[in-house]
This record gives structure tokens, C-alpha cells and sequence, in this order.
């Protein structure tokens, strides 16, 4: 499904040339539940930004299926991102001034045939348990209730592929734990997935942890059934 080969990405600025990903090679294939970990400043969120397609690798190849994405322009990006990724933040990322219901509609944006968007909207805040909270606002909801409006929003396409950036790093215990459980069943369902956190005890529950520092990875592993 992916496959990074040889990916770098530097940052220059000010005549100083910083190196954030030497030579990735990675594949990810459909299925997979992916956790990244490693200290940080070690390029995992850069690398998660560059499966996204927000961040353009300054060396080597990314492929998704059978496409080359260093062959489409911002547009064409733009609109690859919509119809296939998903995305979960740290932060939500959630528009006050929409409710619940109107939030998770979003990530149907970019999709010309979403079928029954209205059906799809209320099917994916079913399957996260947050349907009851639709008519709400951001503010009104927990912590917890807003990173599963943020799933959902993230789900409501069907896409190819879910990056989570820390996804229970604003969270409780609890919380996180019942975030985690959502993500597991989501891939159970066949949903692919690739997380960055901190959590040794969350990445032990995806199915592949890879391991980064300074910018490499130095380890990969699946998890012992």
C-alpha cells in the first residue's frame, strides 16, 4: 500500500541546514496498525507529516499504490489528501462555531460521491459513541468526547489510510485508554493506521511498532500475538 524508499527531508533557513529524516525506507501495507515512538526531536512527526503529504520529502520516492506522489502538484495533493487520508491530532482540531454533527461532515469535503452524507455522518459517530453529543458544540463536550468527534471526522470518508498524531496526548487515563480502543477496533474493521505517540503501553497495542531516533529508524518489531 506505501512505500517510502530512501526518504530525506532537510530544513534550511538562515544559511543552517538542518537534517530531520535520513534515508526512510519503509512499507506499510493495508491492514496494518503502525505505532511510531521515539524521543522527541527524532523526526517521527515529520515522517508522519510526510505520509500525509503536508510535508514534501527533499530526497527520495513515496509511493501509494501504484502512484508516485512526488508527481502531483498542491492541487492535485490537496485533493489526494481529502479522498483518501484520514487525519487525528493531538489537539482536536475541531471548529467551535460547528457542532459536533457539522465537524465530523468535513471530512466528507473533498469526496464528490459520499452517497448519503447525512447517513455516513450519523454512522460514523455511532461507531465512536458520540451520536448523542451531535447537536452539541466543542465546548461543551469533554476532552475525551472531542478526540472521538475527531475519529469520527477523520473516519466519516472510508479513507485509505489514518494518521494519528498523538491522539491521546491531550487526554486522562481513561480517556486515552478508551480513544486506544476505538483505534483498535477501527483496525480490527480493516481500517489501515500509522501513530505517532509516546505511550510504550499504547503502542503495544498496534500491530507493528517502529522505533526512530535522530532522524532514522533504528528498530522495527511486531507485536507477539
Amino acid at each position: 500500500m506505501i512505500r517510502l524508499e530512501n526518504i530525506q527531508r532537510r530544513y534550511v533557513s538562515d544559511e543552517v541546514e538542518t537534517t530531520a529524516l535520513y534515508d526512510i525506507d519503509l512499507h506499510v501495507e493495508a491492514g496494518e496498525f503502525v505505532a511510531i515512538m521515539g524521543p522527541s526531536g527524532c523526526g517521527k512527526s515529520t515522517l508522519l507529516n510526510t505520509l500525509g503529504t503536508v510535508d514534501r520529502p527533499t530526497g527520495g520516492r513515496y509511493l501509494f499504490g501504484d502512484r508516485d506522489l512526488a508527481a502531483l502538484d498542491e492541487k492535485e495533493l490537496a485533493k489526494f489528501r481529502g479522498a483518501t487520508l484520514g487525519f487525528v491530532f493531538q489537539s482536536f482540531n475541531l471548529i467551535d462555531e460547528l457542532t459536533i454533527e457539522e465537524n465530523v461532515a468535513l471530512g466528507l469535503a473533498y469526496r464528490k460521491e459520499a452517497g448519503d452524507r447525512r447517513a455516513r455522518v450519523a454512522a460514523a459517530m455511532d461507531k465512536v459513541s458520540i451520536a448523542h453529543r451531535a447537536r452539541h458544540y466543542p465546548h461543551q463536550l469533554s476532552g475525551g468526547q472531542q478526540q472521538r468527534a475527531a475519529i469520527a471526522r477523520a473516519i466519516v470518508g472510508d479513507p485509505k489510510l489514518v494518521l494519528a498524531d498523538e491522539p491521546t496526548g491531550n487526554l486522562d487515563t481513561a480517556n486515552g485508554e478508551q480513544v486506544m480502543n476505538i483505534l483498535s477496533a477501527l483496525n480490527d474493521e480493516g481500517a489501515t493506521i500509522v501513530m505517532v505517540t509516546h505511550s510504550p503501553s499504547h503502542a503495544d497495542m498496534a500491530k507493528r511498532r517502529i522505533d526512530m531516533l535522530d532522524g532514522r529508524i533504528v528498530a522495527s518489531a511486531m507485536r507477539a500475538i
